[in-house]
C-alpha cells in the first residue's frame, strides 16, 4: 500500500476483483462506482489509451440518456394506462369541480364543465398602465373599465374579471402584456341555454347544485363526476323541444300571463318534458305556482263516485235547475236543464252534477280520496321547489261542492300530474321523478281499482270525441282527457276576465291498463283572447303535441271505435260537441 494513496486500504486487492469485496451500503456502491469511473480515466490517460478514454465517456454519455428515455417511457406509460381520467366533461386541473355531465335519457348533453379563466393583473409589473387598460378592453369589451383602472391602480395583484373563455383569455393573451396572469376555474355551462333551464336548473361557482336537478341530486352528480361517469335524466329533449315549442305557440296566441306543460309516463312516474313560460322568468310554474284548475277536478269526483259504489255511468242527476246549498247557487256554464247520467255530467262538464254526488258522499268519503291523488300534499318529486298545495279548512257541503268542480283548493301542476297518472296507469299512484328509469325507492300504492282506472280511460276518451274536450284529438292516436275552466280570486271576488284555461290528458287510452301510456297537462295562465276556456286555450296545444311526440315514444297510430287511424268520425258514432270547459 502507498503512503501516497490515502484511499489504497479501501479498494480490492489485485485480481480479487468486486464480487470479493464484503456487502456495503448503498451509497457507498454509488461512491465507489463514481471512484471507478473517474480513475478508469486516469488509468487510460496513464497507459497512453486514450481512445479507451473517449469511449469511456461516450458509454456513460449514452447511459444516461438511456436512463433519462426509459423515466421518460416509463412514466407516460404510467400516466396512460394507470392514472384514473377525470370525468364530467371538464379539463381536469387543480380547481376542477368534478361535477357530471347532466345528460336526457338519450346521453344529450344538457350540462357540462368548461375551464374559464379569472384576470388578474399585478400593477407593479405593468410598464404602461394607461395603455395596458386600453388594450385590454379592447381586447375585452365586458370587462369594466372602472374595475380595470382600480386594480391598475393599486399596489397588489388583484382579479379583474372571473370566467374568461378560452377565446377571450386567448384575445388578452396575445397583448404580451406585463403582470396580465390567468388562473384556471370550472364554471358549469347549458349549452342549450333557457331551453330545460326550470328542470335542469343550476349549479353556483364552487360545484354545488341551487335549484332543479342540479340540487335535487347534487351529491349524486358530484359522485358520478368522479367516476368520469355522465348523471341521466328522465327527461327526453326531443320530447322537451316540443313541449316548449308548442306552449310557447299557445300562450302568445292566447295572448297569456304565462303557461306550464309537463309529460310524463303514467307506468313509471317519469318527467319525460316540463315547462314554464315565459322561459326569462325564475318561478317554476310547474313545481312552485298554485291554481284553482276547475272542471278537471271532476275526473277526480267521479272516480271516487265509482270507486265507492255510490254511483255507476247510468246513475241519474238533476241538472234541470239550480242545486242550492243554503244561499248558495250553483248553475252549470252552458245549462242543459234536464236530468243526466253520470257519463253526461262528466262530458257535459255539469257542476251540477258533481256537486250532488259530492254533497251525497260526504265529506270524509271525499278527504280521502283527495289524499289517495296526493291532491293535499305537495308533489312527491326530487325537486325541492314542489310546493304544498293549498287546502280548505272546512270541508262542509258547500266546500265539498266547490270541490268536485276544482274550486276551494289550490294546487301544482304537478300535483295534478301524479294524481290523473294515478288514474290512467291501473288506478296506482306513483311518484312522479326525473331519475332516468323511475324510483325503486318509493312503492306504487294502489288508491282506485283497475276497474274504476279502465273506467275513467273510457271516459276520457269519450270526453275528446263528443265532449269538451274535442280540440285535443290526434289522428289515430286515441287521445283522452278533462277540460278545466277557473277564474281566478281578484280582491276578494271571482274575476272572469283573470282565468286559467286547463287540459289534462293521457294517450293512448286503449289497450291493457299496465301498457306504455303517457300524460300530457297543459294550463295556460291569464289568457287574454276569448273564450279562455280549457278547451280553447289550452285542448289544441295538447292535440298538437300529442301528434309531434307519438314518434319519440313509439306510439303507432290506429283505429279504435271513435275514430279512423288518420283521424276520420266512424260512422256508427256520432258526435255530440261539448261547450269546451
Amino acid at each position: 500500500m502507498s503512503v501516497h494513496d490515502p484511499h489504497a486500504w479501501d479498494r480490492p486487492a489485485p485480481g480479487s476483483g468486486w464480487a470479493a469485496r464484503p456487502r456495503l451500503p448503498s451509497w457507498r456502491w454509488l461512491a465507489e462506482a463514481m471512484w471507478w469511473v473517474e480513475h478508469s480515466f486516469g488509468r487510460a490517460r496513464a497507459d497512453a489509451r486514450p481512445e479507451e478514454d473517449t469511449r469511456v465517456r461516450i458509454f456513460l454519455i449514452l447511459a444516461v440518456f438511456s436512463l433519462v428515455f426509459v423515466c421518460l417511457a416509463l412514466g407516460a406509460a404510467r400516466a396512460a394506462l394507470l392514472v384514473p381520467q377525470g370525468g364530467g366533461g371538464s379539463a381536469q386541473h387543480p380547481f376542477a369541480m368534478t361535477r357530471a355531465d347532466l345528460v336526457d335519457r338519450n346521453g344529450a348533453l344538457l350540462a357540462t364543465n368548461i375551464v374559464h379563466y379569472g384576470l388578474y393583473i399585478d400593477p407593479d409589473e405593468v410598464w404602461d398602465r394607461r395603455l395596458a387598460a386600453q388594450q385590454i378592453k379592447r381586447a375585452l369589451p365586458r370587462v369594466s373599465m372602472a374595475r380595470l383602472n382600480r386594480v391598475l391602480s393599486g399596489e397588489r395583484r388583484l382579479i379583474v374579471l372571473p370566467g374568461l373563455t378560452p377565446q377571450e383569455k386567448a384575445a388578452v393573451h396575445a397583448l404580451a402584456l406585463g403582470g396580465v396572469t390567468f388562473e384556471p376555474e370550472d364554471r358549469r355551462v347549458y349549452p342549450l341555454g333557457r331551453s330545460a333551464r326550470h328542470v335542469v336548473g343550476a349549479a353556483d361557482g364552487g360545484g354545488v347544485g341551487i335549484t332543479g336537478a342540479e340540487l335535487a341530486f347534487n351529491s349524486e352528480i358530484r359522485a358520478a363526476g368522479e367516476k368520469g361517469q355522465a348523471f341521466p335524466l328522465s327527461i327526453d329533449l326531443r320530447v322537451q323541444g316540443v313541449l316548449e315549442n308548442e306552449l310557447a305557440a299557445a300562450a302568445e296566441e292566447t295572448q297569456a300571463k304565462g303557461a306550464v306543460g309537463i309529460v310524463a309516463d303514467v307506468q313509471t312516474g317519469e318527467i319525460l318534458g316540463m315547462a314554464s313560460w315565459p322561459t326569462t322568468e325564475g318561478l317554476n310554474r310547474a313545481t312552485s305556482a298554485h291554481y284553482e284548475m276547475g272542471s278537471v277536478f271532476k275526473t277526480f269526483t267521479v272516480a271516487a263516485g265509482l270507486d265507492t259504489g255510490r254511483a255507476d255511468m247510468d246513475t241519474l242527476f238533476d241538472a234541470s235547475e239550480a242545486f242550492m246549498i243554503g244561499n248558495r247557487r250553483i248553475t252549470d256554464f252552458h245549462a242543459t236543464n234536464q236530468i243526466l247520467t253520470l257519463e253526461e255530467v262528466y262530458l257535459h262538464s255539469s257542476n251540477i252534477g258533481t256537486s250532488r254526488l259530492a254533497v251525497e258522499m260526504g265529506p270524509q268519503v271525499m278527504r280521502d280520496y283527495f289524499a289517495r291523488f296526493g291532491l293535499l300534499d305537495a308533489a312527491p318529486i326530487e325537486l325541492h321547489e314542489s310546493a304544498r298545495p293549498r287546502r280548505p279548512r272546512k270541508w262542509d257541503d258547500s266546500t265539498l261542492a266547490s270541490l268536485s268542480f276544482g274550486y276551494g283548493v289550490m294546487i301544482t301542476p304537478l300535483q295534478m300530474t301524479a294524481a290523473m297518472g294515478a288514474l290512467t296507469n291501473g288506478g296506482r299512484f306513483i311518484p312522479l321523478t326525473l331519475r332516468k328509469g323511475g324510483r325503486r325507492d318509493v312503492q306504487a300504492r294502489q288508491v282506485v281499482s283497475p276497474e274504476t282506472s279502465a273506467t275513467l280511460l273510457e271516459l276520457m276518451r269519450r270526453n275528446v270525441v263528443r265532449g269538451s274536450g274535442t280540440r285535443a284529438d290526434a289522428p289515430g292516436l286515441r287521445v283522452g282527457g278533462k277540460t278545466g275552466s277557473a277564474n281566478k280570486l281578484v280582491n276578494g271576488r271571482y274575476d272572469p276576465t283573470h282565468a286559467v284555461g286547463t287540459f289534462a290528458a293521457v294517450f293512448p287510452t286503449d289497450g291493457p291498463l299496465d301498457a306504455r301510456r303517457y300524460s300530457i297537462l297543459i294550463l295556460v295562465d291569464e289568457p287574454g283572447t276569448y273564450p279562455r276556456t280549457g278547451g280553447y286555450v289550452a285542448a289544441p296545444a295538447v292535440g298538437r303535441i300529442a301528434d309531434r311526440i307519438a314518434p319519440f315514444l313509439g306510439v303507432q297510430r290506429r283505429a279504435d271505435p271513435y275514430r279512423t287511424a288518420t283521424g276520420e268520425k266512424v260512422p256508427a258514432f256520432e258526435d255530440v260537441a261539448g261547450d269546451g270547459r
